[in-house]
């Protein structure tokens, strides 16, 4: 690590796995900037990271609007530094099958997973660049290679990790590496909620779940950063444009 701590940007790190992942690098000596739609909603994780010792910051913004993401990351490099470490996290469900999808369901899951990477993305390389040393980890999901009743998830998921590899390539030059994290089943509330959407007790959702993973258990929001960690670690400094599945299991 540099003296002055690493600055890192998660994007819906109000609960589930972007809270874990705002927990872990706190842990790992990072100032983190917590961000959720809400900035209310981010006091939890906040304050959790506070109570371990830890420096957060708080931030509203939508990560679909340009204008809230420039002004997210110009508030964070004012008041926490830098950010060279950025987790593009936020998600939503608008699960439906295609030919009841509308186009609100479409454009609201491509925008917040998408748009959302693109502009904080967009917004953060500076930083990264200006410093020569940065780390960009992309959240998709198993459900890039594909399942029912989610066309337009699959489609931000599986475009995220084009968006990777492109990003790799065209940023790597600059001491920036860019990865992507694509979980399998995480026991999460976006889980729980579309365990209640399919009218499915979220226990039993768990061990059928669990009865297809090889390693028979569900994942963890911290599995998930735990692998995140590692990528924006000084260590991993030359692995760039990959895809890891963390899922129990081979995916893909």
């Amino acid at each position: 690590m540099s003296e002055e701590p690493r600055v890192a940007i998660v994007t819906g790190a109000a609960r589930g796995i972007g809270a874990a992942t705002a927990r872990r690098l706190a842990a790992d000596g990072m100032a983190v900037a917590v961000v959720d739609i809400e900035e209310a909603a981010t006091k939890e994780t906040v304050d959790a990271i506070a109570a371990a010792g830890g420096r957060a910051l708080g931030v509203g913004a939508d990560v679909s609007d340009r204008d809230q993401v420039e002004a997210a990351v110009s508030r964070v490099a004012a008041e926490l530094g830098a950010p060279t470490v950025l987790v593009n996290n936020a998600g939503v469900l608008r699960d439906n099958l295609l030919f009841k999808m509308t186009n609100a369901d479409w454009d609201t899951v491509l925008g917040v997973h998408l748009r959302g990477a693109f502009l904080f993305s967009q917004a953060a390389q500076k930083h990264m660049v200006e410093r020569r040393w940065g780390r960009i980890v992309n959240l998709s999901s198993t459900s890039a290679l594909g399942n029912r009743g989610q066309a337009n998830y699959a489609a931000a998921k599986a475009g995220l990790q084009g968006f990777t590899k492109t990003l790799a390539i065209e940023l790597g030059p600059f001491g920036v590496t860019v990865n992507a994290v694509a979980p399998g089943f995480i026991v999460t509330d976006m889980t729980a909620a579309t365990a209640a959407r399919m009218k499915v007790d979220f226990e039993d959702f768990q061990k059928h779940a669990a009865a297809e993973i090889p390693v028979r258990r569900p994942g963890r929001p911290e599995d998930v950063a735990h692998t995140i960690s590692f990528l924006v670690s000084e260590g991993a400094g030359f692995v760039s444009g990959q895809v890891i599945y963390v899922a129990g299991g081979p995916k893909g």
